[in-house]
């Protein structure tokens, strides 16, 4: 797959303006269709759970198995693209993932609704990089700055309208409904695809290198299984866990040395070549891994902390998508007047701001504080995806462009998984140490007991009392591992920064 095939789209100055319009328009919408499928599954867990009487580690597989076949598939992208062409593609990927969203509603046991699940993250895999591709294709590059604040709006705004309506329709209709969400959204999403991507280039020269595809395949499936159950089995006191890693770092290996020495590998190494594109890549990778983090931590901390009910959670949650809102509205007018490495310095700090203030969190939540920081958080993610892609693929060959937004997304999808995990396993195991390090102050042997003023302040005559005692303590160090977290988050976004300014940028030419 070395062999790299011009654009597939007519020179961005052979459509018009209103051309561009209803592309940019209707591919932002497919993107939010596929992206509303990351968490969406998530918030209805527990009810499919009680279904299917499925174990914990069971029931876990249906987001497992999604996210595998999203990150196998993802790579495979260019090369379908250019086999195929970009409408077909996107056509039958957006036909499979509306077909399986539905089977996945209608699934009447757990294999079936894990197989369908696989099909949905194959099938949905493609759209995201082919969209931002054509996008890319379409606009002169002196505009690629405004195309992609809309377009970051579809990448940003389905995972954050995905577990908020699915939340909802689970609660009100039942978990099916989370799937059945997505149909009416395929279906507009296919029209859409088949009124305006007009592209029908294909290279049917281009051989699939099935070596380097399995090995990269086999690299990513077991490095995902490693992240995504590790915590549940103790890491690496775990034999599975130490045999998916061997697997991965083994097929990871054969694949390197494949693709350096291939005449024509699977992955294309020359568009590494490009500075930009490389460091781009990087900083993609970085940020992927700091994206979702308030996502998946506000949730259960809300929940488990002060018990908010999950519609004022979904409230919470909008709050970080309207944050991105407004800052991708901005983006559309300002990007083109100032250093995209400044725009993407100033997203990484507002995110490293925020991240310190709720790393200052405490057990009493505020409404205020936990609103005012997702905004702010939101307001950064905004100010991030503009410059990024900017910054990343203002020099690369266009020829290029299938396979590097590929393995762009997988970059971000890999940075994300990696980060979620750790992130969890330390306000588990910070937790575990936490309830520890509480323990001698309400011991009653303990000298810093008569310092705490416990006897007169908490009842311990009872076993009701004891419990309640626990459980306070047990709250109180599950704050201090959602904090730990927090300040890990902090300390990744200012991280992130020294490579923003490794890149070399020039005006774009109109």
């Amino acid at each position: 797959m070395a062999t790299a095939v011009p654009s597939a789209l007519p020179d961005a100055a052979g459509t018009s303006f209103a051309q561009r319009a209803v592309i940019l328009v209707s591919l932002t919408f497919v993107t939010m269709l596929y992206t509303m499928t990351v968490m969406i599954a998530n918030v209805a867990l527990p009810k499919m759970q009680g279904t299917f009487a499925a174990t914990t580690d069971q029931i876990a597989l249906v987001v497992t198995f999604n996210i595998v076949a999203t990150a196998v598939m993802t790579p495979a992208s260019g090369w379908l693209a250019s086999r195929f062409s970009r409408r077909s593609l996107m056509f039958w990927c957006a036909v499979g993932f509306t077909a399986a969203s539905f089977l996945c509603g209608v699934a009447q046991s757990l294999e079936e609704l894990v197989l369908y699940r696989i099909l949905q993250g194959g099938f949905g895999a493609p759209l995201v990089p082919l969209a931002q591709a054509t996008i890319l294709d379409t606009f002169p590059r002196h505009q690629h700055g405004t195309a992609t604040a809309v377009f970051s709006m579809g990448v940003v705004f389905g995972p954050i309208i995905g577990p908020t309506v699915g939340g909802f329709l689970a609660e009100e209709l039942g978990w099916r409904w989370v799937f059945f969400l997505l149909v009416p959204f395929g279906l507009i999403a296919i029209t859409a695809i088949t009124v305006v991507i007009q592209d029908r280039r294909r290279s049917n020269a281009m051989r699939l290198d099935w070596f380097g595809f399995l090995t990269l395949s086999v690299a990513i499936a077991s490095f995902q299984f490693m992240l995504d159950r590790g915590q549940r089995l103790d890491w690496f006191e775990s034999p599975e866990i130490m045999i998916e890693a061997i697997v991965a770092a083994l097929a990871f290996y054969l694949f390197l040395a494949h693709v350096a020495t291939a005449e024509k590998p699977f992955l294309n190494l020359a568009m590494f070549r490009d500075r930009n594109y490389a460091i781009g890549c990087t900083i993609m990778f970085l940020f992927g891994m700091i994206l979702w983090t308030p996502m998946v931590l506000f949730p259960p901390m809300m929940a488990n902390i002060q018990g908010y009910p999950e519609a004022e959670i979904g409230v919470f949650m909008a709050l970080r998508g309207l944050g991105t809102l407004v800052a991708s509205v901005v983006m559309a007018f300002i990007n083109r007047l100032f250093d995209p490495r400044l725009l993407l310095t100033i997203g990484f700090v507002l995110q490293g701001v925020a991240a310190a203030y709720m790393g200052g969190f405490d057990i009493n939540l505020s409404p205020f504080a936990l609103a005012w920081t997702s905004l702010l958080a939101g307001f950064g993610v905004g100010f991030i995806w503009v410059p990024i892609t900017l910054i990343t693929f203002r020099t690369l060959d266009k020829a290029f462009m299938n396979e590097a937004t590929a393995i762009y997304h997988l970059i971000r999808n890999v940075g994300s998984s990696i980060f979620i995990s750790v992130t969890i396993a330390l306000v588990i195991r910070t937790t575990a140490a936490g309830y520890t390090e509480l323990v001698p102050f309400v011991s009653i042997f303990a000298e810093a007991n008569t310092l705490f003023g416990l006897r007169g302040d908490w009842p311990t005559d009872s076993e009701r009392a004891l419990a309640g005692l626990g459980a306070e303590m047990r709250r109180q160090a599950v704050m201090l591992g959602y904090i730990n977290a927090f300040y890990l988050y902090a300390a990744t976004c200012f991280a992130i920064i020294p490579f923003v300014f490794m890149v070399k940028y020039r005006r774009a030419e109109r």
